[in-house]
């Protein structure tokens, strides 16, 4: 059954039971060419009968208690709360406190920053690519949150590596503009530099006050098997990352 084809990583970090988060592996569902063969965006180019069956068939493999709050994604600092609903809305972030919400973003070599508590009272994801970071969503999303930030905890799902993000000296130097801690996670190479993305998100957590923070470890680019990524691809398809309380 193609149900039993989808593949998840699950969230590696200390949440409580209650709390459910994953990234979506790039196979298991109907998609076909550049999109093979579980892609969940809508605005890649694909057929939209296959996204919606591959949304629906997501929802059955998981069990979803409900539809996934599907954002629309603009690399800014929009931040949601999807208890109340929030389906197209134009954010990069979103959060709930309510079980059975369902918050999701979508990626192919951003980060999907995951983040719930301690005591497991909410769960949120960020989309993060360097415009977002630059953006200031991650603080966005964190000031929503009425809760000692020491309780936090946070956990980086797949996106490009650290030894393979390429970017232009002007994206190098608005990073820094935007933050003067990101001059040290940035290499030259040539006319270029690769940025440690996975880094830089970790720099803003903690310039917070977010000590907790986990890694993935999981590179989009280099692991073709697993990840869509646009980086290495071009048009492609998209992961979704999912998280909700139950």
């Amino acid at each position: 059954m193609r149900a039993r084809a989808i593949r998840v990583l699950s969230a590696n970090w200390p949440a409580p039971s209650q709390v459910r988060a994953l990234t979506t592996l790039k196979t298991g569902g109907v998609s076909s060419g550049v999109f093979s063969t579980l892609n969940l965006a809508a605005h890649v180019g694909d057929e939209r009968e296959a996204v919606t069956n591959n949304r629906a068939e997501l929802k059955r493999a998981l069990c979803l208690p409900a539809e996934p709050s599907w954002l629309s994604q603009v690399h800014g600092c929009g931040v949601v709360d999807v208890s109340v609903g929030s389906v197209g809305t134009v954010a990069d972030a979103a959060y709930t406190t309510a079980p059975g919400s369902v918050v999701a973003v979508m990626t192919a070599d951003c980060i999907p920053l995951f983040l719930s508590d301690t005591d497991g009272s909410f769960v949120a994801i960020v989309h993060v690519g360097w415009r977002g970071l630059c953006a200031g969503v991650i603080e966005a999303l964190l000031g929503k949150l009425a809760l000692p930030l020491g309780r936090i905890l946070a956990w980086t799902g797949p996106g490009i590596g650290s030894d393979v993000y390429q970017v232009r000296a002007d994206v190098r130097e608005t990073l820094i503009d935007s933050f003067p801690g990101h001059e040290s996670a940035l290499a030259a190479t040539g006319n270029h530099w690769i940025a440690d993305l996975p880094t830089m998100v970790e720099q803003r957590l903690r310039h917070q006050g977010v000590i907790h923070i986990f890694h993935s470890g999981q590179c989009t680019y280099r692991q073709a098997d697993a990840y869509f990524s646009y980086r290495r691809d071009g048009q492609c398809g998209r992961m979704a990352s999912l998280a909700w309380l139950e």
